[in-house]
């Protein structure tokens, strides 16, 4: 498992066990994962951001600490954040993070995340020119979800 996985899972169980709110102190998280503090940062602006439903405070200092909170929200109104965090064009790997952690968050079940990581799949592009292939996969991601949203 790839060190920036660890620091997510880790993450994850705290805000599983905190009823979805997490204080990290990054220095002292670091020491007990084993890494360098920048790989905290770098897993918390690439995996907690407002488009994954996460809200992140921090306070920087001596005493500082990273806050980040899972946002509570209806599975329609989640399915609309997304939607509309998307913009115009959307890589593989973004989409896949989406959907994992719509799975995670028990937004979509298994079956559905399987068909939408099929459908966001590189094997489903490769005719496509590199150019338009996160433009297409964007506009086919939003009508999916817009369609699990009726």
């Amino acid at each position: 498992m790839r060190m920036s996985d660890l620091v997510a899972q880790h993450i994850l169980s705290m805000l599983d066990e905190q009823d979805g709110n997490a204080e990290i102190r990054r220095n002292e998280l670091a020491n007990d994962l084993g890494c360098v503090p920048s790989q905290i940062n770098y897993v918390i602006t690439s995996r907690f951001t407002p488009e994954q439903g996460y809200i992140v405070e921090s306070r920087r200092g001596g005493g500082g600490y990273i806050r980040i909170t899972r946002v509570k929200v209806d599975k329609g109104t989640a399915i609309m954040h997304i939607v509309n965090s998307i913009g115009n064009s959307l890589d593989k790997a973004t989409a896949e993070i989406m959907i994992n952690n719509m799975y995670n968050r028990s937004i979509i079940d298994l079956q559905t995340a399987k068909l939408l990581l099929a459908a966001m799949s590189e094997r489903v592009y490769m005719e496509i020119p590199n150019q338009l292939r996160d433009v297409l996969r964007a506009r086919i991601f939003k009508n999916m979800l817009l369609t699990l949203n009726n």
